[in-house]
């Protein structure tokens, strides 16, 4: 229904609400995240929106400068236009520490190296936006961390609190969705 979209245009969560701009999820250092399928802040493709609308076949991914002392890594996908309080987490995967790239369609569970934290979903989930609201912009943001999140650790809430000033350093690749 666009017309729900077209009302609720104004409304959008904002970077600014997202947990995820604390200070304790900052680090010293940068990572240089890219995708092969879009640039920074260009539009997804459609084959990586999520199962409503495309194939919701994760993008290829690459990143650098992760800091040596880093014990595993986190990438956390989200939409920060949603018509709510706050951005939406749509993806929480932790990443073994010494790698450095994800292959198109390898975010899924069972991929080597990779576990998933309960988000939006458990394992990828792609853009699927209100049809009419307009572009969204999806945030690849990727954490180093100087230790492990527990295994005991489940949900965002949880994984919010296990990496709280654990950050050592932080890339973000953003793409865009429109529907």
């Amino acid at each position: 229904m666009p017309i729900v979209g077209k009302l609720l245009r104004r409304f959008r969560a904002g970077a600014h609400r997202s947990p995820l701009a604390a200070p304790e999820y900052t680090g010293a250092d940068t990572i240089d995240i890219t995708s092969s399928a879009f640039d920074d802040g260009g539009p997804i493709p459609q084959r990586h929106a999520g199962a409503a609308v495309g194939d919701n076949v994760s993008p290829p991914l690459r990143w650098s400068g992760v800091p040596a002392p880093t014990k595993q890594l986190a990438l956390v996908i989200d939409d920060i236009d949603v018509p709510g309080p706050k951005p939406l987490m749509h993806t929480i995967a932790l990443i073994e520490a010494d790698r450095r790239s994800l292959d198109e369609g390898e975010l899924k569970p069972g991929a080597a190296g990779v576990r998933f934290v309960k988000a939006f979903g458990d394992s990828y989930v792609g853009p699927a936006p209100i049809r009419g609201h307009g572009p969204h912009h999806y945030r690849f943001q990727l954490f180093a961390l100087d230790q492990p999140v527990p295994d005991d650790v489940t949900d965002h809430k949880g994984f919010l609190a296990a990496i709280a000033g654990h950050v050592l350093a932080r890339g973000v690749l953003t793409g865009t969705y429109e529907r």
